[in-house]
């Protein structure tokens, strides 16, 4: 126990999370939770014996203290929700506190914001805050489409919570406190076995339309320096006006990131409308790529550059080195969808509840907000949230034969054209290969296959396209996730409430023209 402490010291030292002056009390704080009372060697002496030899990622060494700290009866089970606890209360020790966090980011924004970012990302993987080692668990490809290279990805990194967990969970009560996951008082908070320990969790204030908000990184980052920015206020998401200007704002003060918001509706919204938030980080996505296909004029909007691009959901793209105009051009758009109707094409704005109860809005964006070449640019995602009894999970949701690879919300990451599939796909369609390459009465094979029977119906409308060399171990993979990819594309024209055909699109059009 006692060289584990000093290799956390010494891992933390290294990363830039503890300073020299500050280790012997680092080396105390962990003794004292770890109920070590003394040690045979100093940490000088340790720090020799050590030279020349790699050092282990922190994982590893969280791990071997977790397992002492049961040996000792520090660390009551053995599971993953429970290590997961107790690791990040020792991690909690050799992080810095929130101030002297601050402003090391200041410090470093004054050369720039890119150096700010890059400092803070680290930070975030240093403290083990973002669990890099199960990060890469999660599976990537990207698929070739008509419109440009998708990424999809099988989300791997998010533990499932082991059942004893999950029981004791459950016999807890409430607190209410912190209200939800993005709530400012989770930084520090030592979590419980419904909710995550977050004591290595650091927040960066940011100002957005005269607002306190604050910049953190996602623990699962799904992409490049993935970041999550909340209000610090615990109040639902809203699109209006003023989301504009504060989307504005952060790419002022951080151009080299893109940034976006959920829609603020059920079904086409996020897992969490609850508390105001936006999403952005440093990474292009293939919406980003996506050009313009068809061109239009805001008349009392001159400086904005306006069109559809290509794209399975249904965009407008606004381009300007005006800001005051572009947002100004976003929000009038906003307001003319909102009150827009085509039955002719599904669209309705409202509906009432029973009995001429009050109307039920349906239409919204998701609006996402980079700077390209010296010039703002947003694009606005048309959403619609209306159901039916033909159709409960949403007119403008993946249809029920896509619900095998695909039936949960189509939120702000994947309306850009990063798919997030459910972690159950890999086992699905690992067996789905075997069951291909196996060759023997494949369609049959499959429906009689528990893990495999959903996927069976999809596997017949495209197996006959290959021959059985593109179908043997060493190719099947790639063309299981091209297909996969396919389907992806399929969920999100689904989602769009302009289809992509000649009706569709004259509809689409038909609503620019109005403008």
């Amino acid at each position: 126990m006692e060289t584990l402490i000093y290799e956390l010291i010494e891992y933390g030292c290294l990363q830039g999370l503890i300073a020299k002056e500050d280790t012997a009390y680092r080396i105390n704080v962990l003794a004292e939770m770890l109920e070590v009372t003394g040690f045979e060697e100093s940490y000088d002496s340790y720090l020799e014996k050590r030279k020349g030899q790699t050092q282990r990622p922190v994982a590893e060494i969280l791990s071997d203290l977790c397992d002492r700290a049961l040996e000792k009866g520090l660390l009551k089970e053995d599971g993953i929700t429970y290590r997961d606890l107790f690791d990040t209360k020792l991690m909690g020790a050799i992080t810095p506190p929130p101030g002297e966090v601050q402003r090391t980011f200041r410090e470093f924004y004054k050369k720039s914001p890119e150096e700010a970012t890059a400092y803070y990302y680290h930070f975030s993987k240093a403290t083990n805050y973002i669990r890099t080692d199960r990060i890469v668990k999660d599976e990537k490809w990207v698929t070739d489409t008509e419109y440009g290279p998708i990424d999809v990805s099988i989300n791997l990194a998010k533990p499932e919570k082991d059942p004893k967990a999950i029981a004791a969970a459950g016999q807890m009560k409430k607190s209410g406190y912190p209200a939800c996951l993005l709530c400012r008082e989770n930084e520090g908070y030592a979590g419980h076995l419904s909710h995550p320990a977050r004591q290595n969790h650091r927040l960066i204030p940011v100002t957005l339309g005269n607002e306190e908000y604050f910049l953190q990184y996602s623990p699962y980052v799904y992409y490049n320096e993935h970041c999550i920015v909340l209000n610090k206020k615990h109040i639902p998401m809203k699109i209006d006006r003023s989301v504009f200007t504060k989307l504005f704002d952060f790419i002022d003060l951080f151009p080299h990131y893109i940034v976006g918001s959920n829609a603020d509706l059920p079904i086409v919204g996020g897992s969490i409308l609850s508390h105001d938030h936006f999403q952005g980080g440093n990474y292009t996505f293939a919406m980003a790529r996506a050009e313009y296909e068809y061109h239009f004029t805001l008349p009392d909007y001159p400086e904005v550059k306006a069109g559809i691009i290509k794209w399975p959901m249904s965009v407008i793209r606004l381009r300007s080195k005006n800001r005051q105009q572009t947002e100004d051009a976003s929000d009038y758009i906003l307001n003319r969808w909102r009150e827009y109707s085509d039955p002719s094409v599904g669209i309705l704005n409202y509906t009432f509840t029973e009995n001429d109860g009050p109307r039920i809005l349906h239409n919204t964006v998701t609006p996402i907000v980079r700077m390209r070449d010296g010039e703002y640019e947003i694009d606005l995602v048309l959403r619609n949230n209306r159901t039916d009894g033909e159709h409960p999970w949403g007119i403008f949701h993946p249809t029920a034969e896509l619900h095998h690879i695909k039936k949960e919300n189509i939120g702000l990451i994947e309306v850009m054209g990063f798919a997030i599939l459910p972690a159950r796909l890999k086992k699905e369609l690992a067996e789905t290969e075997r069951i291909i390459t196996e060759g023997n009465d494949v369609i049959a094979a499959l429906k009689e296959n528990e893990l495999t029977e959903k996927h069976a119906d999809w596997v017949s409308g495209w197996i006959a396209d290959y021959d059985a060399s593109q179908l043997d171990g060493e190719h099947i993979h790639k063309v299981m996730q091209d297909e996969v990819g396919r389907v992806f594309v399929k969920v999100l024209e689904c989602a769009g409430v302009y289809k992509r055909d000649e009706k569709g699109q004259a509809a689409f059009r038909r609503f620019t023209e109005g403008l």
